[in-house]
């Protein structure tokens, strides 16, 4: 990782998240000295981490030995679209408490309180700047319910099956336990709706929570002394099951450009690069969103979704219609100009 010594920016990382976490790793292993400002939010009862995911954590945090004994999932029984048979697919993931993936990461990570004094700040957690808009691609609404298992041996696989009306994803925690998401399906009538994921449920725990779960992002992402990072600048649609590696990437990318800075780079140009790198991500993100909807079910509640995802699409090549070819090229946690002209 690159050293910025003498660095006279002061960088406070606002949030309790991977993604917080990991900016403030990277700019800490850099020899810069980052604030981190602590803050508060309901957190998700399960997530799934790929092995891609698990890999870029470890390698950040420099621990290979992090939820080596976390509950594994090696298949993927999948049911999608209205006349689908469901399909077994090996799959390679561990299911973590997001309270557990953060203890993980804060160990051996030693910051300085924030003070009230910032150069930089990386906003990994609301509240946003005041200029800043957040842009909302859809209106689907998801609920997380713990349930019980019929039997141990669907412990090692998830589950997913769209509906008339929505999609669910069942992820086991426990040999006798799982959390189920319903986006779309209201939670008392799944049992009724599904074909598959009901016959694994023998009781549901108690009333389920809400939350959006459509795809948004803020604009701008970034600005003078300040940039936006993880789910305070984008939130994806779970069906993709790629936020929580987006969101290191995003963090990896984010203190690369604090260090470019500090080190006396061009704040516009960085931002601007870092910026056109949030949205193609955001981009890809949307167009994978639209093959799942697209394929998911016909009807109302699929095409308006669908149509939401398209708008998402127009929005960000606008964004992208005049930017020029990318000047800066990141390699590990550093980035390269490799190209002059504009951004």
């Amino acid at each position: 990782m690159i050293s910025v010594k003498n660095a006279p920016m002061k960088v406070i990382v606002r949030g309790n998240s991977v993604a917080a976490w990991c900016c403030a790793r990277i700019l800490q292993e850099a020899g810069m000295k980052p604030a981190l400002e602590l803050t508060g939010r309901s957190r998700l009862p399960a997530i799934m981490l790929s092995e891609n995911a698990l890999s870029l954590i470890r390698d950040v945090f420099g621990q290979p030995a992090l939820f080596r004994t976390a509950p594994r999932i090696t298949r993927r029984i999948v049911k999608w679209g209205p006349d689908a048979e469901p399909r077994a697919l090996d799959h390679e993931a561990i299911v973590v408490s997001e309270q557990e993936l953060l203890a993980g990461l804060q160990q051996g990570i030693d910051l300085p309180d924030p003070g009230e004094r910032a150069d930089f700040t990386i906003y990994a957690s609301r509240p946003l700047p005041g200029e800043t808009v957040e842009h909302t691609f859809g209106s689907r609404i998801a609920s997380a319910i713990g349930v019980q298992l019929k039997d141990a041996a669907d412990s090692s696989s998830c589950w997913i099956e769209s509906l008339e009306e929505g999609w669910l994803f069942l992820i086991p925690t426990a040999v006798d336990s799982a959390w189920l998401l319903s986006v779309g399906c209201p939670p008392e009538s799944i049992l009724d709706r599904s074909r598959v994921i009901a016959e694994r449920i023998a009781s549901m725990d108690g009333p389920a929570g809400a939350f959006p779960a459509s795809p948004r992002i803020l604009s701008p992402l970034c600005g003078p002394g300040w940039l936006a990072c993880g789910t305070a600048g984008m939130a994806f649609d779970p069906i993709c099951g790629d936020g929580t590696a987006h969101a290191i990437r995003e963090a990896i990318l984010a203190a690369a450009v604090v260090q470019a800075i500090a080190g006396g780079g061009n704040e516009a140009s960085l931002l601007s690069h870092y910026e056109s790198r949030l949205t193609v991500g955001f981009q890809r993100h949307l167009a994978s969103c639209v093959d799942f909807y697209r394929s998911g079910g016909s009807g109302t509640w699929w095409d308006h979704e669908l149509d939401a995802l398209y708008r998402g699409l127009q929005w960000c090549s606008a964004r992208m219609e005049h930017r020029g070819k990318f000047r800066y090229q990141l390699i590990g946690f550093e980035l390269k100009e490799v190209a002059p002209g504009p951004v």
